[in-house]
């Protein structure tokens, strides 16, 4: 049986990036990545602008930081200066307002004092470029600003807008249609009936997909019937991913494996050596990638983690599509018994010394509401073991 680490390479393996498509930058994309460099339209600032509130001066007219200035005229933000200073002039300037022709500093306002069409200024020598942004020291026309693979966040879309940028050539969001399966599953509007649940991983798996990135497409539930899931099953491949929960074990109405043979879907693993989620299964079929989950809604929600969130994020053009590890201590003592390695529910926090996690009280692989004082899930080894406090273990983050 693979282990995770060997299912995880197989995926990232057989996932490539999407080809990339000029999209609008409005609505904002956030997440998304750049697949081509962007320029600069323009040096910026485009012009000398004043830092702050203040006195556009000459450094030679306050040798020794003290002396009165005829002020010329005031120049605010949006506005360009009428006049070039001479000797013994000041222009009164505003933030971000561009320094007139003549001037090398500007003072800041609270060094100084109006007397009648002066200003009296009271402070040290100011020094040449003092609270002054030259023109290009941001960035210059023709410089590349944005590299391709860059993740755009608020920031970067920031900078877009000012470079002139309201489209670009970004790697799209994965289409990714998520199927339910299983007679004893009905929608969260219904009382279930003897026997019956209602079905939390739709909507769960929706809410993974869109926080990996992804556009998800709910198919609703398929009956556990080759008529129900034939239909459903060929329209999530044509998607650009299809995520199915329930029916890929070996009960007598596990039919998912059977149909996905049938609609050509080449098997790449089926089982993983892990704890919830064993019977994962990871076929393509094309360019369509398809990931068959435990119905059990905790390990739907693990090996969505584990393998289906890092190929979206592959598919979308991340460098680094994780999933997210790190090593933290274990806050409290536990004793566990385990026959394969188990990702358990618990919160993990940073402190000054590092991650610490916690274990947080869990029923097993049907226990949802375990998880919702959850934010990863910490790797225990197989074996009985009395885990010390202040051991060190992998922890899966999912926040």
């Amino acid at each position: 049986m693979l282990t995770v680490a060997e299912a995880q390479a197989i995926v990232l393996r057989t996932t490539r990036p999407l080809p990339p498509a000029t999209a609008a930058l409005t609505p904002a994309p956030l997440g998304a990545v750049l697949a081509e460099d962007v320029v600069s339209d323009l040096d910026m600032p485009p012009f000398d602008k004043a830092m702050m509130d203040g006195y556009a001066v000459r450094c030679a007219d306050l040798p020794d930081g003290r002396g009165a200035l005829a002020v010329v005229e005031e120049v605010t933000a949006g506005r360009t200066p009428r006049h070039a200073l001479g000797p013994g002039q000041a222009t009164r300037i505003m933030t971000g307002a561009p320094i007139p022709d003549g001037s090398d500093a500007v003072v800041m306002v609270e060094r100084t004092r109006i007397e009648g069409d002066r200003v009296v200024i009271e402070d040290r020598p100011p020094r040449a470029g003092q609270n002054v942004m030259p023109r290009g020291r941001e960035m210059r026309s023709g410089e590349t600003v944005l590299a391709a693979g860059s993740e755009l966040r608020p920031q970067e879309l920031g900078l877009l807008a000012t470079v002139g940028r309201t489209r670009a050539v970004l790697q799209p969001a994965p289409r990714v249609a998520v199927l339910s399966t299983g007679d004893e599953v009905v929608e969260a509007s219904e009382r279930p009936g003897p026997g019956q649940i209602r079905n939390g991983n739709g909507p769960m798996l929706c809410a993974q997909v869109a926080r990996a990135g992804g556009v998800p497409h709910y198919l609703g539930i398929a009956r556990d019937s080759l008529e129900s899931l034939r239909p459903l099953i060929a329209e999530g491949l044509r998607a650009d991913v299809l995520v199915l929960s329930g029916g890929i074990s070996a009960g007598v109405v596990d039919l998912v494996p059977g149909v996905l043979q049938e609609a050509d879907v080449r098997p790449h693993f089926h089982k993983v050596e892990m704890k919830p989620g064993k019977p994962v299964f990871f076929g393509t079929r094309g360019d369509t990638l398809v990931f068959g989950l435990p119905g059990n809604p905790v390990s739907a929600l693990v090996c969505f983690e584990l393998f289906v969130r890092p190929a979206l994020r592959r598919l979308a053009g991340h460098a680094e599509p994780g999933p997210s590890v790190v090593r933290a201590a274990l806050a409290e003592e536990f004793a566990y018994r385990t026959d394969r390695p188990t990702y358990h529910p618990a919160a993990l926090e940073e402190g000054e010394s590092g991650w610490r996690v916690r274990v947080v009280p869990w029923h097993g692989s049907p226990d949802l509401r375990g998880l919702t004082k959850a934010n990863a899930f910490v790797i225990f080894p197989p074996g009985d073991h009395c885990h010390r406090a202040g051991q060190v273990f992998e922890v899966l983050r999912v926040e």
